[in-house]
């Protein structure tokens, strides 16, 4: 009789659906952020969150939601769960892009109007440092082996590689023109820089030191679409690195490329001048921001196929999952 239970249970176990995550979209414009169940794709909340939040981030542990609030000159800090402001971070003028640290501290923040990066220490609140980059930085990404944080400069059209211990800029890379996003592949070889102006994505290899070697340039071609529509801004690469998809803004499309041939291999159609991704934890989907349609554009990873879209706040811009 145990033996049956103990089947029975493993099998109910099998047959149950993953568990829902929330997902946490910044709205730049409506200066909220929605909240929305992974599973049902639901919207459960929608809450204040300063002066034009973009970048968002979470924690790793799942305890905070980290948002920049542009407007407001700081990053407000929230309870994932009960949506209470928590407290703030410094974070310099206009922050825009953010990354944390695997370990949950500290978080590194692109300062768009002041060319800076700062650092701050998510526990002390305090401002580790300040980076001067390039002019107008706003792409951040951080190494697997969290040697490296990288930012881009839209501006200078440069992908800046700052030694996490030292806080100094040991390479620079020039790209192509108005870089966005910075993505590593999760075995920290490869370096995904997307280029808006340009049309581009930049690939670089990584040695074991670190050193960054530009190798290729993506470009992309859709029929019917102007050249000029076509805006790489967002990019993710999946945990085995076989596929990278990018957000091609006012195209409306999310690229999808080989990992290893780095051949575009398909085009998305999703909503809005489509801004930034995130994927569930599971990879099962991907989730779009689309700015000028007010949604989100859920994607079937596997299928590489859009399944849903949900209305959230105005002019959607960053978004987040939160961890098992």
């Amino acid at each position: 009789m145990k033996q049956l239970l103990l089947s029975a249970a493993l099998t109910a176990l099998a047959a149950s659906p993953a568990l829902a995550n929330k997902v946490f979209v910044s709205n730049e414009r409506g200066n909220t952020v929605t909240v929305i169940d992974s599973e049902t794709w639901e919207v459960l909340e929608e809450f204040d969150a300063g002066n034009r939040p973009r970048g968002i981030t979470i924690a790793p542990d799942g305890s905070e939601l980290y948002v920049c609030a542009s407007d407001d000159d700081l990053v407000r800090v929230f309870d994932p769960e009960t949506y209470e402001e928590l407290h703030t971070l410094p974070s310099g003028p206009d922050p825009e892009l953010f990354v944390i640290h695997p370990s949950g501290n500290p978080l590194y923040i692109a300062n768009e109007d002041d060319n800076l990066v700062t650092v701050v220490d998510t526990e002390t609140h305090e401002v580790l440092a300040e980076v001067p980059v390039g002019v107008e930085p706003e792409g951040m990404g951080i190494s697997p082996n969290t040697q490296y944080v990288v930012n881009t400069s839209e501006t200078t059209n440069m992908a800046h590689f700052i030694n996490t211990e030292t806080y100094e800029i040991e390479h620079n890379l020039l790209v192509d023109q108005r870089p966005r996003y910075a993505q590593y592949t999760a075995d920290g070889t490869r370096l995904f820089v997307s280029s808006e102006i340009g049309g581009t994505v930049s690939v670089m290899d990584i040695a074991e030191d670190g050193t960054p070697t530009l190798v290729e340039k993506i470009e992309f071609e859709v029929p019917g679409v102007l050249p000029e529509w076509l805006q790489p801004v967002g990019v993710k690469v999946t945990e085995d690195g076989s596929r990278i998809f990018v957000a091609l803004g006012p195209a409306n499309r999310v690229a999808v490329i080989d990992g290893e041939s780095l051949e575009v291999l398909d085009y998305i159609i999703v909503g809005q001048r489509v801004w930034q991704l995130a994927f569930t934890p599971d990879e099962r989907y991907l989730i779009t921001t689309n700015g000028n349609s007010n949604d989100i554009t859920v994607i079937d990873v596997e299928a590489e196929e859009a399944i849903q879209t949900v209305q959230v706040g105005q002019q959607p811009w960053g978004v987040v999952v939160a961890p098992d």
